[in-house]
């Protein structure tokens, strides 16, 4: 994401450092805590998407609606969430909603103790408990907001040294337990992260329990593309279940108004509203 957490010049350097689901039903990971739910059918969204520090105001969205991007993600909450949100209340979401935008809810919970993103740390000794307990407030967030069962909430996990082997195993762990609680409370799990570091090591695990069916990875290559740079197994997050985060810091302005954004190409679930 862009500077609502790091400058672009720190974001580039934590990228550097270091060096899937088996999906069911398009994103929903195939697992026994969830045998027994009825699910809400998938809202998916194919196009192009922004992510910024602040939700826009609704003058500004009724402006940006102009056909080029059709979802925005929007930062629900989250101990690490680096930006006030004075706009996004349970009214401005019904009302961009009704003007035709798909909304994508992003979470900043906790983030990694060997990386340089967020002041609250995954510790290996609680991470269960409170990736359980930060899957609860995000959805509570995210019900507030008038974003129902059935809506995917992002994680963002920032960059990290995935050789640090303790570290990525606490990281895995509050993940899991972030993603199960989710699936417990009927939303969907998704997780941003970027190819080098964070995005890898939920592809990479060998054991795929409880991650997330939904993968949204940062590769600013400039390629408005869920498929000719996806840079994983071919047969991973199938189905409506990626996301690209391909462009960062972008200046724009749309009937007459600026903001600064990142561009993603999005073919994955978008929260179910209205």
């Amino acid at each position: 994401m862009s500077s609502h957490r790091q400058s672009k010049k720190r974001r580039y350097v934590t990228w550097g450092v270091a060096g899937a689901a088996v999906v069911a039903g398009a994103g929903i990971a195939a697992q026994t805590s969830m045998a027994a739910t009825t699910w809400p059918a998938q809202k998916t969204f194919t196009g192009r998407a922004f992510d910024t520090c602040a939700a826009p105001s609704l003058a500004a969205m009724k402006a940006w609606n102009t056909g080029f991007y059709g979802a925005a993600a929007v930062y629900i909450g989250g101990k690490n969430r680096g930006c006030n949100q004075p706009n996004l209340t349970a009214s401005w979401v019904k009302s961009v909603s009704a003007a035709g935008w798909k909304l994508i809810p992003l979470y900043v919970g906790s983030q990694p103790s060997c990386g340089s993103g967020g002041s609250v740390k995954i510790s290996a000794s609680t991470a269960a408990s409170v990736g359980r307990s930060e899957a609860d407030d995000a959805v509570a967030k995210a019900a507030a907001l008038g974003m129902k069962a059935g809506s995917p909430i992002f994680l963002d996990m920032e960059a990290y040294d995935t050789t640090n082997t303790s570290c990525n195993n606490a990281v895995l762990t509050y993940v899991r337990a972030f993603d199960k609680e989710l699936r417990v409370r009927t939303y969907r799990a998704g997780l941003y992260g970027f190819t080098s570091s964070s995005a890898k090591a939920i592809a990479n695990a060998t054991d795929k329990t409880d991650l997330p069916g939904n993968l949204w990875y940062a590769l600013w290559d400039k390629q408005n593309t869920t498929t000719a740079d996806w840079p994983f197994g071919s047969t991973q997050f199938t189905g409506h279940s990626r996301a690209h985060q391909y462009m960062v810091n972008s200046k724009e302005t749309r009937g007459g108004y600026t903001i600064t954004v990142d561009r993603d190409a999005w073919d994955a679930p978008v929260a179910i509203t209205g």
